[in-house]
């Protein structure tokens, strides 16, 4: 995905348009984008923002530049929608934990979605839903895809930006455990025992976890050839039971496939 998305409103011809689509998800990503401040302004002084519900009212019909989609397919309306946003958009870009690999709303995946619904409302029978929680690009073709749990408001900027000048956009594939290098942060695990999925998450957050004492959750995702089997390893030389193990790789990017393959190979160690 390196082509340039044209754009030279000096000379009469119009901006570049971006929209910003919500599925299931929390906001988290979208007010990352909001909460770039300055930085957006210089954005939204390159772009035509035709579409982002979170920001503003005026809602501009497709076919779009670039477009960003937070959240996960979760219901059948969802994957109508989603194809509809594809059809009308040069480049798609996935953001975030639920649109690359389903969000912490991917637990279900392992159980009855019923189960959940049954519980938690009062009329399940109002409730149109799927059984799964999948990434957007189980669906239908991802141009690119930014990770975090929420992303990086600075990783987003970068990316929009690299689309406008026609330059392919890039993010770090190296683990935590460099940031926790680079802000001379101690091993939580090694110094203090403590769980940690930094050895295989992608690095992106600066290690703020660790920096407080605080094993990595994994909100980045697995890195590229993430060594999960020996991070299990490790686990459970510290002593770990596999039920605890599961726990700890099933959470915010618990679908994406190195940690799905780890958590499930670790569900059936247990007694």
């Amino acid at each position: 995905m390196s082509k340039k998305v044209k754009s030279d409103g000096a000379n009469g011809q119009a901006k570049p348009k971006l929209a910003i689509f919500k599925l299931a998800s929390c906001d988290g990503c979208q007010l990352s984008l909001l909460d770039a401040e300055d930085e957006l302004l210089a954005v939204v002084d390159a772009v035509e923002v035709a579409y982002f519900v979170e920001a503003r009212d005026r809602r501009l019909a497709g076919p779009y530049d670039v477009t960003l989609v937070e959240g996960s397919i979760s219901t059948p309306a969802q994957i109508k929608e989603i194809k509809e946003i594809r059809s009308q958009s040069k480049l798609l870009i996935a953001i975030g934990a639920c649109a690359t690999a389903g969000g912490i709303q991917a637990l279900r995946n392992w159980r009855d979605v019923n189960d959940y619904i049954n519980i938690v409302y009062a009329n399940p029978d109002y409730i149109d839903t799927l059984a799964t929680s999948t990434p957007i690009s189980e669906h239908v073709p991802v141009d690119f895809e930014l990770r975090g749990c929420p992303i990086n408001k600075a990783q987003l900027l970068d990316v929009i930006i690299s689309l406008l000048i026609g330059k392919q956009p890039k993010v770090p594939t190296y683990s935590v455990c460099l940031e926790c290098k680079q802000r001379a942060t101690p091993c939580v695990m090694v110094a203090q025992g403590l769980p940690c999925l930094g050895p295989v998450t992608q690095a992106g957050c600066g290690a703020i976890c660790p920096a407080y004492n605080r094993g990595c959750y994994g909100c980045y995702g697995p890195m590229e050839a993430a060594n999960c089997d020996g991070l299990d390893q490790q686990f459970q030389a510290m002593g770990m039971p596999s039920d605890s193990i599961v726990r700890l790789f099933r959470n915010f990017n618990s679908y994406a496939d190195a940690f799905r393959i780890a958590s499930d190979k670790q569900e059936e160690l247990i007694p």
